[in-house]
């Protein structure tokens, strides 16, 4: 791969829309980098998936400070690509990090204190050598840190120049609407929300949709794919080596894969031969398809090469549901312990 020049029809190929109530416009689908952009990916490999998905019109490249592995390669390998590559595009990119989980021993290694939101965006931001990232996001809430303070923390972020939006992750209902009213008496709103949301993690549709919605909020949806179960890779019911179950990747739980998970996505995966999509296709259609007021902004979705990206971004053609093929999908696509992210540092309120 030679000097990298984007495609000029880059802005013709996705849908873009605002991010709730904001200015910030996002495309329909975005390039998330938690799985495949740490040191254990061929850095030349993660080249040409970056440069390719933005000649295909996805400018929206998210990270946190822990993504890897080891944490922080992944903001550092994306910082190679810009300064090798996409810097010069730097004004039309949507780049995005987050703190919250663990990034490090210690008790300021973590959590939604003002010191590690703030030292942690400091590092995220020589990582990638950039002087300000589109928006910065408290990755969890923190039960043993005051919302204020967290809040103020994002607040000061802003002001401060290093980022120009401010977001929350995995926060349920209650706490995003006592978070977005503490963000607007500060003068920094809430522009986005980031939780997990699949057919098999629909955990948003009760209330958190709705608070977002009403606060002005985009939501960029996590895990379409549910961690890789709405894919055809376990739909034999064997676990291929090279899969985040086979090689152990912490995102992933064994009693994931069970009998009754198996069964609902062959029967997705039916409805989606039904309709000439892939089953990971239909899977992300389903998190874009439209709900009113309620409808997602962005999905993201991962690459392991340019060739999956593509197969992904397909998804796009087709986000429009009869209401049997729903009625048929809601038959299959259930509640299925699939949401990691709740314990005992976060919670649904």
């Amino acid at each position: 791969m030679g000097t990298y020049v984007a495609d000029d029809d880059r802005y013709d190929s996705l849908e873009y829309r605002n991010c709730g109530r904001s200015g910030l416009n996002l495309p329909r689908l975005s390039l998330g980098l938690w799985q495949n952009f740490g040191d254990d990916r061929d850095l030349e490999g993660q080249r040409r998936i970056l440069c390719r998905a933005f000649d295909l019109g996805v400018f929206h490249f998210d990270l946190a400070n822990n993504y890897g592995p080891p944490p922080g390669s992944a903001e550092a390998n994306l910082g190679r690509v810009l300064a090798k590559d996409l810097g010069s595009y730097r004004d039309e990119l949507v780049i995005t990090t987050k703190a919250g989980w663990v990034m490090g021993p210690g008790p300021h290694q973590r959590g939604g204190s003002r010191k590690y939101l703030l030292s942690s965006l400091d590092r995220s931001l020589a990582r990638m050598g950039l002087d300000h990232v589109d928006v910065f996001y408290s990755h969890r809430p923190d039960p043993d840190t005051p919302l204020e303070e967290t809040m103020l923390a994002l607040h000061h972020a802003v002001v401060s120049g290093r980022a120009l939006y401010a977001g929350i992750s995995s926060y349920g209902p209650s706490l995003t609407r006592r978070a977005a009213a503490i963000m607007r008496d500060l003068g920094t709103p809430l522009t986005v929300h980031q939780p997990s949301y699949s057919m098999l993690n629909r955990w948003v549709e009760d209330g958190l949709l709705e608070a977002a919605s009403d606060e002005g909020m985009g939501v960029v949806a996590f895990s379409p794919l549910a961690q890789g179960l709405l894919t055809s890779r376990y739909l034999g019911g064997e676990v291929p080596s090279d899969s985040r179950a086979g090689v152990g990747r912490p995102s992933w739980r064994e009693n994931m894969l069970t009998e009754e998970v198996l069964g609902r996505a062959r029967a997705l995966n039916q409805i989606a031969a039904e309709r000439d999509q892939t089953l990971a296709q239909m899977a992300i259609s389903w998190v874009l398809r439209d709900q009113g007021p309620r409808t997602v902004t962005t999905a993201l979705v991962g690459a392991s090469s340019v060739e999956q990206l593509e197969q992904n971004l397909r998804a796009v053609e087709n986000t429009e549901f009869t209401e049997e093929e729903l009625r048929d999908i809601d038959r299959w696509a259930v509640d299925s312990d699939v949401n990691i992210w709740w314990g005992a540092t976060a919670s649904k309120e």
